[in-house]
């Protein structure tokens, strides 16, 4: 069982920078892929970046490649999200997920979730 809590949203500027934290629980973390999601209203949720258990590999979908790192840390069982030069389409609430086998996949294929935090970028 893994226990997800995002934070760090909040409001910026248009090029400016936030950095999310997905804090877990359990002494499993590092044997976890973890992915962020983002969802603005109306719309579903998407992929925005995933990293594997040992963080050696990540992903990222083209939309935010080049602008957002993702890391981890697994001394403290946390996954970051650095996200630079946001734009107003960044605006949404992101995700965190946890699971054991999927890296890079649907919503509906991770095992555990965070209750989101929200990110509005202002222009």
């Amino acid at each position: 069982q893994v226990q997800l809590v995002e934070s760090g949203g909040g409001l910026a500027q248009a090029g400016g920078s936030l950095r999310l934290s997905c804090a877990a629980s359990g002494r499993t973390f590092s044997s976890y892929n973890l992915a962020w999601f983002r969802q603005a209203p109306g719309k579903e949720r998407y992929f925005v970046a995933a990293i594997i258990w040992s963080g050696g590999r990540t992903y990222y979908a083209d939309s935010v490649k080049g602008r957002f790192t993702i890391s981890r840390d697994n001394t403290k069982n946390t996954v970051y999200l650095q996200m630079n030069s946001l734009k107003l389409e960044d605006t949404a609430v992101y995700y965190c997920a946890a699971d054991l086998n999927v890296v890079r996949g649907r919503p509906s294929e991770y095992a555990y979730w965070g209750q989101g935090t929200q990110v509005t970028v202002s222009s």
